[in-house]
């Protein structure tokens, strides 16, 4: 099918206004006057916010304990590189289904399907590792079925935030949601390594599965006005459509590209970091937990930088900058061999790798139409987690025949290399902005 000709030079269409998805506030919001923390001033958004802060931090405890379980019962890298392969190939398969499902359907629906789902996945892999029942094949399998699970809620989530607070406050929002991502990395990993240490892996898990009861619970206490979804078309034709966007707007396509790039050579360190942290740094699972924790610091900086931003024009220079700077913070870090210096560069990385991931976020939502909100989200969640499978899997096997430092070094000068390569196509973006 044909791009549709308008969307591609024009910014999105205006959405509803702020409060249109709930009530009016009796008075002024205590939030109104905190410009960094303006999309607080939205009941529907301070629910949403909460539960997925309290969310996060579980999903991180899980991610680090399962990263350590597959390394303890395996000591393969290349493993490692398989269990991030398994997470993350159905949002590459699956993510534009799920974009067509939340342009069709409501989202909170959608998302409080995907909560459960993601809850029953986190008991029973508690259930097998406290029974000392679990086995490799286990984690391939429920990782898989998270991976599935993600697949649909990514796009519906992506796509939500406008729902919650209106174009207005949407920059706002993006940055407070990646600030409870990267605040719940920095509190995750450090729990669940004294956990991991002190009780082993099963209870992160068990506790993971308790925490998506405050996601579930805020969603379901929203009061959301029902908006129209697309009802014309067939699903094929949906699905078609949002890609054809993307691939016929430019803008869009630069932003996409850069952020797929970094997802397939860059972000992979993280699935490497049991082997620096056994073998390299030789500090076991609590060091692993601070320095996954340390990247967290950072991410968390970089999002809460971008909350005090009220202009999108520009980020697009800081989109080029950080995609630089996260190379060269890659290699720094493959090269060190002492744990305070690796904690630093670590934050390096993540404050970089954030501010390229949520100023990418923020460029795409204010250049998308609302009417392709879905699917041009659940494309960017394919380029953000979608090329992540293949980049564990190359970097597992790549480690497991050079070593983890190497192939983190590599994946740094592919990142350096191709934003150069990119940088100049972001001008685009420029234009479209107005």
């Amino acid at each position: 099918m044909a791009a549709p000709a308008a969307p591609d030079a024009q910014p999105a269409p205006a959405a509803a206004a702020p409060d249109a998805a709930e009530p009016a506030a009796a008075g002024p919001s205590p939030w109104a006057i905190r410009p960094a923390l303006r999309a607080l001033s939205h009941r529907n958004y301070r629910l949403f916010f909460s539960g997925q802060l309290v969310s996060l931090i579980g999903t991180w405890m899980q991610t680090v304990a399962q990263s350590w379980l597959v390394y303890r019962l395996t000591g393969s890298e290349l493993l490692l590189g398989l269990v991030g392969f398994t997470s993350y190939i159905p949002v590459f398969v699956f993510a534009t289904l799920g974009g067509a499902l939340a342009d069709r359907r409501e989202r909170r629906r959608i998302l409080v399907t995907t909560q459960s789902l993601a809850l029953a996945q986190a008991l029973v892999l508690a259930g097998l590792t406290l029974t000392g029942a679990v086995q490799v094949w286990h984690i391939f399998l429920l990782a898989g079925l998270l991976g599935l699970v993600n697949a649909f809620d990514i796009p519906a989530r992506q796509a939500f935030s406008v729902e919650l607070v209106g174009r207005a406050d949407l920059q706002n929002a993006i940055a407070l949601n990646s600030s409870a991502f990267n605040g719940a990395r920095m509190v995750g990993p450090a729990v669940a390594g004294v956990m991991v240490a002190w009780l082993g892996e099963g209870w992160c898990f068990a506790v993971n599965g308790a925490s998506y009861l405050a996601v579930i619970a805020g969603l379901l206490a929203m009061r959301i006005v029902p908006r129209e979804r697309v009802a014309s078309g067939g699903l094929w034709v949906n699905l078609t459509e949002g890609l054809g966007y993307v691939r016929h707007t430019p803008p869009v396509r630069a932003v996409l590209l850069m952020l797929g790039m970094a997802s397939l050579v860059g972000m992979p360190y993280a699935v490497l970091m049991p082997v620096f942290a056994a073998d390299v740094l030789k500090t076991g699972p609590s060091g692993l937990g601070w320095l996954m924790s340390c990247a967290g610091l950072g991410a968390l900086g970089a999002a809460l930088t971008l909350t005090l931003r009220r202009q999108v024009h520009g980020l697009e220079r800081w989109v080029a900058r950080a995609s630089l700077g996260f190379g060269a913070a890659l290699i720094a870090f493959s090269a060190s061999r002492g744990f305070a210096l690796s904690a630093g560069l670590l934050v390096a990385v993540g404050y970089s790798m954030m501010l390229q991931m949520a100023s990418s976020n923020t460029l795409v939502q204010h250049m998308v139409p609302d009417r392709l909100r879905g699917r041009v989200m659940a494309v960017y969640s394919m380029m953000f987690m979608g090329m992540a499978p293949f980049g564990a899997l190359l970097a597992g096997a790549l480690a497991h025949r050079i070593g983890a430092p190497a192939t983190v070094a590599l994946g740094g000068c592919v990142c350096i290399a191709g934003s150069l390569a990119l940088r100049g196509q972001l001008k685009t973006v420029r234009a479209a902005l107005g």
